[in-house]
């Protein structure tokens, strides 16, 4: 794989199409179903990645247009996992409010490949690299509600080897980058200390491809951000396990910069635009950010993104945003 120094990307998620979807935050309901569904989801995948190649962007997503949300794309391959009867969650990353979500109903394993074919179709659409994700075992507990372990550990654990399994297939057909997504380690750091970190390395075994995790506080809008749950401990108790790198936000947070020296030899998905329906903020504004962010991190291993996947918002403003993020990297270049 090669990129440029200071690369652009993004998180994964772009908006779907009004005529495959309709969108509700960061909720999907198809329009079509069957082989009509299938064309849909293929067409508007290859609109978003040639988009992308057209903004500019160097490390590509599919753009996650076949899934109707953060996790069910994922959870659908594996047993022991019930998305057809959900169950109540009263509490939801430390939110106060219920929550339907998957029952987790025995033993979770990989039945079948989730994202492999997904993968393969993107291939297809383009030479640059590609970035595919899965959400991590903290996050897979957070949004389930456990009607068989009662037992985090153990249930992260085969959480782990299950999502190790899909990743090592991708890694067999060649996905450039690997992701997986864990907006509940910023969330519930204690239990990273007694079994994220762990899990994390478990989803690692065998796995050679750069992985990063992600890092962020959940998609914009709604309820508070809790962006008092800060990096430093957290990025800390992470540089003990085998993870290539960080997708880490600071666009939204406004954390210090500095945070990012505990990460050294690291890759850093630098999260430094808003994914909100925000406007587009000024180029120098994010310029400096990035610079910022330089002082701390090689500019071979710094990557620009957005702090969260972009779904929620409308095209032109997403465009835009990652129209931004190009900008931003070309003009950081000159300089280096």
């Amino acid at each position: 794989m090669q990129l440029p120094p200071i690369a652009a990307t993004t998180i994964g998620s772009f908006p779907r199409p009004t005529w495959l979807a309709a969108t509700e935050r960061s909720r999907v309901t198809f329009r079509l179903d069957g082989d009509a569904l299938k064309e849909a989801q293929d067409d508007a995948t290859a609109l978003n990645m040639r988009t992308q190649e057209e903004i500019g962007l160097d490390l590509l997503t599919d753009g996650e247009q076949r899934r109707t949300g953060f996790i069910d794309h994922i959870l659908a391959a594996f047993d022991g996992i019930d998305l057809n009867q959900p169950g109540l969650k009263r509490i939801y990353r430390r939110r106060e409010q219920e929550r339907l979500v998957p029952r987790i109903t025995g033993k979770v394993k990989r039945r079948s490949a989730a994202i492999v074919s997904d993968f393969q179709f993107a291939r297809e659409q383009t030479k640059k690299s590609i970035k595919m994700a899965v959400p991590g075992p903290m996050t897979v507990i957070d949004s389930t509600v456990d009607e068989s372990y009662y037992d985090e550990p153990a249930l992260a654990m085969d959480v782990a080897a299950a999502l190790n399994a899909e990743l090592r297939e991708l890694q067999e057909v060649g996905c450039d980058v690997l992701q997986i997504d864990e907006p509940a380690m910023t969330r519930y750091h204690e239990k990273v200390f007694a079994y994220g970190a762990r899990a994390l390395d478990r989803c690692l075994e065998g796995i050679h491809t750069p992985t990063i995790v992600h890092l962020c506080y959940g998609y914009p809008g709604g309820l508070s951000q809790q962006h008092q749950y800060e990096y430093p401990e957290l990025l800390t108790e992470l540089m003990k396990t085998k993870i290539a790198g960080f997708a880490v936000e600071f666009a939204r947070s406004n954390y210090d910069t500095e945070v990012l020296s505990i990460c050294k030899g690291r890759l850093i998905m630098f999260g430094c635009v808003d994914p909100s329906d925000s406007p587009v903020p000024p180029l120098p504004q994010v310029v400096d950010r990035v610079r910022a962010a330089l002082k701390y991190i090689e500019p071979s291993h710094l990557w620009l993104a957005p702090d969260g996947g972009l779904m929620t918002i409308n095209r032109e403003l997403t465009n835009g945003k990652a129209r931004l993020l190009v900008q931003t990297a070309q003009e950081v270049r000159k300089t280096l």
